[in-house]
């Protein structure tokens, strides 16, 4: 039983919303941060970037202190507003290629501590009290868990129905996404979503889980009885077959002192290598990897394909058992120096200048896992390895928030 709560969101104003919203402040590069504070001060990363100049010189608590200060600048300037009363809200994305429509609420921080909300990648601690003691001293969060649920023909038909009608907030952006935003507070129409998702057995988590484990310690902290806010989790709920999984292709800067020849002849022991010479290759199917060294691609297709696990058969692991563990000596994939991950929304071109350019030696490129290889490694409490997946739609801060 998944449970679902309506929240009293904070939101830009209507005529400000587009200046507001912003991405995740770890996408943009320092250049294109320091414009952006520099030409528009309605931008939510004032928000989230107070102290900009000197930030790294700023204890933790102080810097965190600092960011809820910032947002009740916002709010007493009314740039963000909070909403009457509880509502649940509908989100459509439309990206060059893609669209995407989902639910935003609360869901229950003790479903996720209970496995109903199920997980399919580890947590780094330190990331997590970071992100703890954010949401402690900031008092809010903007970035919602991104959750699928299953395909269900009942919600995909109410969500068509409220969207016919005219949206709340209509807005694009300079990477040229539109997105919607639709406010449903009708109490009986809330319960009724509410009884559809206690028929729903779990709801996995597709990216966000440094969130959610943050939110399990935050809740954990709460000695204030009255505050039920800590007790849930800003959540964006989307059906599984709206979900769009990129892999993430692996940059190698050495080959741990092989040659060439060496190195690929190790290959063929677990791999079937065929040269595409300059002609680019990209794998389409499962237990197949392209590989760019030295001017050439190259497709590997592995040669034993019996598994003892859900998880040994996934690709992530079979190049890291195959080939950088017992070949390169890449041990730790999140903190080795040698490795670096490249999302597959990027071009293979860019794979492919990057070692052209010597910055790296040799890359591989993988075919991305889909949404039943998560739920099977979630069902089973088993994690991925580290940068298995990289998961759209990424959702704008600003846009909705949650107060803690």
């Amino acid at each position: 039983m998944a449970t679902i709560v309506p929240f009293q969101a904070v939101r830009p104003t209507r005529d400000k919303v587009c200046l507001v919203t912003c991405r995740s402040y770890d996408e943009y590069v320092n250049a294109e941060l320091a414009a952006q504070l520099d030409f528009n001060p309605l931008s939510f990363l004032h928000v989230l970037k107070p102290a900009f100049v000197n930030q790294q010189s700023i204890a933790y608590e102080k810097r965190y202190r600092q960011v809820h200060q910032k947002y009740q600048d916002f709010k007493n300037e009314v740039i963000l507003v909070k909403d009457d009363k509880p509502a649940i809200y509908i989100h459509k994305i439309i990206t060059k290629t893609e669209s995407y429509t989902g639910i935003i609420v609360g869901t229950s921080v003790e479903e996720y501590r209970n496995n109903i909300i199920r997980k399919h990648e580890d947590t780094i601690a330190f990331r997590v009290r970071l992100l703890k003691e954010y949401m402690k001293y900031s008092e809010f969060n903007t970035e919602p868990v991104l959750m699928s649920y299953p395909d269900n023909k009942t919600i995909e038909n109410w969500i068509f129905n409220c969207t016919q009608k005219l949206a709340d907030f209509e807005f694009s952006t300079t990477k040229k996404e539109t997105h919607y935003l639709w406010k449903i507070d009708d109490q009986l129409e809330i319960n009724w979503l509410q009884n559809i998702f206690k028929k729903t057995d779990h709801l996995y988590i597709a990216d966000g889980h440094h969130r959610c484990e943050a939110a399990k310690l935050l809740a954990e902290e709460n000695d204030d009885p009255n505050n039920k806010a800590k007790d849930y989790l800003l959540s964006y709920l989307i059906s599984e077959n709206n979900v769009k999984i990129y892999e993430f292709n692996r940059l190698i800067k050495d080959l741990n002192g092989l040659s060439k020849e060496a190195f690929i002849k190790k290959l063929a022991d677990d791999f079937i290598i065929k040269s595409y010479d300059d002609h680019p290759f990209k794998p389409a199917n499962k237990h197949e990897f392209g590989m760019y060294l030295d001017h050439q691609f190259y497709s590997l297709t592995l040669k034993n394909k019996h598994f003892d696990s859900i998880l040994n058969a996934l690709d992530t692991q079979i190049l890291y058992d195959k080939v950088l563990l017992p070949i390169l000596n890449i041990v730790d994939l999140r903190n080795d120096e040698r490795i670096e991950y490249v999302s597959g929304k990027q071009s293979l071109q860019d794979l492919k200048q990057k070692i052209d350019d010597e910055e790296f030696e040799v890359g591989f490129i993988l075919f991305p896992s889909d949404i039943n290889e998560i739920k099977a490694l979630a069902d089973n409490d088993l994690i991925m390895p580290p940068k298995s997946t990289y998961i759209e739609p990424k959702f704008r801060s600003g846009l909705v928030i949650y107060e803690l």
